[in-house]
């Protein structure tokens, strides 16, 4: 942070002294106010619901301009990472800050690929859930549930030590991930090989079964491969503040990053592709658009357009564009051009770009919808959509983590409240009380 030459000064319309208080700047971005001795030198507090103007930390390993539809991992534009990088080489960047060369690729991919297995008994954890568990609430056990297994990764002073964990968290999701599915359908589980990329990996432990080989299909690999690299890290939004949040107590790392997926479960937050692909099969069919977009323009419907517009994205979701054309691929690949859901899907999209109602309402498709669409085409049920995005963002939430564990202004997190609650009264005898 740098500091500004630019002050602030809080004044008060009741005579109280005013305050001066340093700003400062980052590399790009809002300048922000330092407010940390306010209520030392007022008792006073800020009051900022849902954190809508208040950083919580310096970070340098995420930047958004929602204005510009701008979205950086280390200052490099996600539509770059997206075609000229795999999911492990983001992976590298958000963790260490620069892009591996061809040695560190090697070495890290090796380091990655070697711990994907995960604890023998970690299947008798499986046994313990309902076949129809919800796949989120099967992670939230599994992955808090590794602290069990893995002392020797648990000192979150000790620099190696964190190195060691945000690896097996890396490797280890993707398993516990299939076997939650696995699990859910009966199957076996399939142990990962150490020969397949982390995404053809994946795709096989998912698919595969110790009847028949799994074929790799490349375009549907690089296809889940891109998912991952465009969800690996959206700043301090509400999961990655609560894995902060957790973290700056002293919890371990496996433990916090299971906070963080018990977050992302919530529809608001990592919901958002089910909740479209769900609105798709609730229209049913082409025919039925007109009408339900007559429901979304009444205001008294209640019905909403699930999968366009975006909270921090305000003309357009950068990420949306490269999502786009990863569904398409998949689409020919299948063969899939024809079938009904995605013609309803391709139909909608048609027309929310063109119709004047949700253009000036900045409505557009967003990376939710496509991601929806292109992970039902993969063969991955609705369930465990958010599970792929836990997954995806399991290496956002390390780095996250990583850089506040190393920050030394960190402390722990305690946000402050407005009581509005009754003032002292004494408690009356029982026979008193109305």
């Amino acid at each position: 942070m740098n500091i500004s030459e630019t002050k602030a000064t809080l004044s008060f319309s009741d005579g109280s002294p005013s305050v001066e208080m340093p700003i400062y700047k980052g590399t790009v971005g809002p300048d922000v106010i330092d407010i940390r001795k306010l209520y030392g030198t007022t008792g006073k507090f800020t009051y900022d619901p849902g954190f809508m103007s208040t950083a919580s930390c310096n970070s340098s390993i995420t930047y958004i301009d929602g204005d510009k539809g701008e979205l950086q991992y280390r200052g490099y534009p996600i539509e770059q990472l997206a075609v000229n990088a795999d999911f492990m080489e983001t992976c590298y960047l958000l963790l260490n800050g620069e892009l591996p060369n061809a040695v560190d690729k090697k070495q890290f991919v090796d380091t990655v690929t070697k711990h994907t297995m995960v604890h023998e008994q970690m299947q008798f954890f499986f046994r313990g859930f309902r076949r129809d568990a919800h796949p989120m609430s099967v992670l939230v056990g599994t992955v808090g549930a590794l602290a069990s297994f893995y002392h020797d990764s648990l000192d979150i002073n000790d620099a190696k030590q964190r190195e060691i964990s945000a690896i097996r968290l890396i490797a280890k999701l993707p398993t516990l991930v299939a076997m939650a599915y696995k699990y859910s359908i009966g199957q076996p589980f399939v142990y990962p090989r150490n020969d397949l990329s982390y995404s053809a990996n994946f795709m096989r432990m998912m698919f595969g079964n110790p009847c028949e080989e799994y074929k790799v299909n490349d375009v549907l690999v690089r296809a889940l491969d891109r998912i991952l690299i465009l969800h690996a890290d959206h700043e301090q939004n509400a999961s990655t503040s609560t894995v902060r949040l957790a973290g700056s107590s002293g919890a371990n790392p496996f433990a916090c990053i299971a906070a963080g997926i018990a977050c992302l479960w919530g529809p608001a937050h990592g919901g958002a592709n089910e909740a479209a692909l769900n609105m798709l099969k609730e229209i049913g069919s082409v025919d039925k658009i007109p009408a339900f977009i007559a429901q979304v323009k009444d205001k008294n419907s209640g019905v909403k357009l699930m999968g366009f517009g975006h909270r921090v994205y305000k003309n357009f979701d950068p990420r949306a564009k490269l999502m786009r054309e990863t569904c398409y691929e998949v689409l020919n690949e299948l063969g899939l051009q024809d079938d009904p859901l995605f013609k309803l899907a391709m139909e909608l999209e048609k027309i929310a770009l063109n119709d004047e109602y949700f253009v000036s309402r900045k409505l557009y498709p967003n990376v939710d919808f496509y991601s929806g669409i292109v992970q039902s085409a993969l063969g991955i049920p609705v369930s465990l959509f958010t599970g792929i995005f836990a997954m995806a963002r399991t290496i956002g939430w390390i780095a996250q983590w990583n850089e506040m564990i190393a920050d030394p202004e960190q402390k722990i997190g305690r946000p402050r409240q407005l009581f509005v609650g009754s003032a002292q009264r004494d408690v009356p005898p029982l026979k008193d009380r109305k």
